[in-house]
């Protein structure tokens, strides 16, 4: 009977092994590229071989011998940011989970020998997990869902990774147009300081006006080198994201930020858009499944968790008599008189309902998410356009007219200072209108794809917040 039960328990191992789940060439990243291209359309690399380093790096030369826009810029993050492969390493791990659980139990061979007075007796088993063989669908099927879960959170790492890297563009181009507005408005300044020393030794400007334009000096020189600072961060920050060695720290970034769009984006079904699109979602829906599944599973094996069978062959040879076989089977299995399975299924369904109310509190929040940035998108847009259609023209008339005022004498050089220092925050004021802007772009699609956009507010701009002197007083 043993001989045919590690029969039949062979035969059922090798039909379960024959529906089990194998290794993918890729490692499951052909998801991942399908779900990140249908966004932001950038290659993806799981680099896994010399040569694919290599090839890697090559392309990250390539790309770093120009001037970096921003769509080169989140291509080579992609490529080169090794937080990233963590990740994709993390997605095969979570396939060799999907393998492993894809198997049936190996069976267990024992083989005793007793002996003694000449006699001897032995004895061998071979032992199944019957249980654990029964609910291999089940929990193969869970495992899948699992695996589906690495793969999007992969997926989700890579569009946040890409999200990270606009932000960090536009500061660094914001960062670089500010230090250059500002460096020609300190060689202003100080030809302004120079002549005010010169009037004042001559007696024709008093301490007041010249203090007046020492100070304006002083100030702009210390915000340009604030600004200085600020921009270098940026930079280091935009380094960092796309995984540049010391190599690749001369990378080149335009001088100014692009010009806004001639029209906002208009999305009327951005929430149900943020709803279907967002993968953080996706993910809880993909963990609310398997939580179901594996609920069934824990209700249907809750009596009963263990249940091994093993069938035995023992040979007993007596010296005073003929040797002889005995064949036999031993079944254990668990008697449910204290634990009938009520905590595990009362754990089960409470695990349950936990990740239902997560989900929708995650569906409400990207709902308010997706509606707030799309606020914040709209008023940022309104905002720099302002400043470019009103604000920037007004500041030019007047400038012009100041000018023509002082060739005809009818003001004064500090008049014609004063407008200037006004231009000069009007200026600061639009640098920093189309840096939101274009930040607030940035949050918009990641509202609406890859995880929840920054709260208004905790952005720190890179440019300094700059205001039109009061009065000159001249």
């Amino acid at each position: 009977m043993a001989h045919h039960f590690a029969r039949g328990l062979l035969v059922l191992t090798a039909l379960s092994v024959s529906g089990c789940a194998a290794f993918s060439p890729d490692s499951g990243m052909s998801a991942v590229s399908e779900l990140t291209s249908q966004t932001i359309n950038k290659d993806v690399a799981f680099v896994r071989t010399a040569d694919g380093a290599g090839a890697v790096d090559e392309r990250v030369r390539q790309l770093l011998s120009r001037t970096l826009s921003l769509e080169t810029a989140v291509q080579i993050a992609l490529l080169n940011n090794k937080g990233l492969q963590a990740a994709y390493n993390e997605l095969a791990l979570a396939e060799t989970d999907l393998v492993e659980q894809s198997l049936p139990p190996n069976p267990v061979f024992s083989i005793s020998r007793i002996s003694g007075n000449g006699a001897s007796e032995i004895e061998r088993q071979v032992v199944g997990d019957i249980l654990a063989l029964a609910t291999l669908p089940f929990r193969s099927d869970i495992a899948r869902e699992r695996f589906r879960q690495a793969q999007l959170r992969a997926a989700l790492a890579t569009l946040r990774l890409a999200a990270d890297v606009r932000r960090a563009y536009w500061r660094a181009v914001a960062g670089n147009e500010m230090v250059a507005l500002l460096t020609d408005a300190k060689a202003t300044a100080e030809s302004t300081a120079q002549l005010a020393v010169k009037l004042g030794e001559t007696g024709s400007l008093n301490k007041l006006d010249q203090a007046r334009e020492q100070v304006f000096y002083a100030e702009t020189t210390a915000d340009l080198a604030t600004a200085r600072q600020m921009a270098a961060s940026a930079r280091e920050r935009l380094a960092r994201l796309m995984g540049l060695w010391d190599g690749g720290l001369d990378f080149r970034l335009p001088n100014q930020l692009p010009p806004l769009p001639r029209r906002p984006q208009a999305l009327p079904s951005i929430e149900s858009d943020a709803v279907a699109h967002r993968i953080d979602l996706q993910i809880a829906r993909l963990e609310l499944n398997a939580l179901a599944r594996s609920l069934n599973l824990t209700e249907a094996t809750r009596f009963v968790t263990l249940f091994d069978l093993a069938g035995i062959s023992r040979r007993t040879r007596d010296p005073e008599g003929a040797p002889f076989r005995e064949h036999g089977f031993d079944v254990q299995f668990q008697i449910p008189i204290f634990d009938g399975g009520e905590v595990r299924v009362r754990q089960a369904a409470e695990t349950y309902n936990l990740a239902f109310n997560r989900l929708t509190e995650r569906a409400v929040n990207v709902r308010s998410e997706a509606r707030d940035a799309y606020r914040v998108y709209r008023s940022a847009y309104d905002i720099a356009s302002h400043y470019q259609r009103e604000i920037i023209p007004l500041r030019k008339i007047i400038t012009e007219e100041m000018q023509l005022r002082f060739s005809s004498m009818q003001v004064d050089i500090f008049a014609l200072l004063t407008e200037a220092r006004q231009r000069l925050a009007s200026l600061r004021g639009a640098i920093d209108a189309r840096q939101r802007f274009f930040l607030a772009q940035s949050d918009l699609q990641t509202a609406i794809n890859g995880g929840a956009a920054l709260t208004p507010g905790s952005d720190n701009s890179t440019t300094i917040a700059a205001a039109a002197p009061a009065d000159a007083g001249h």
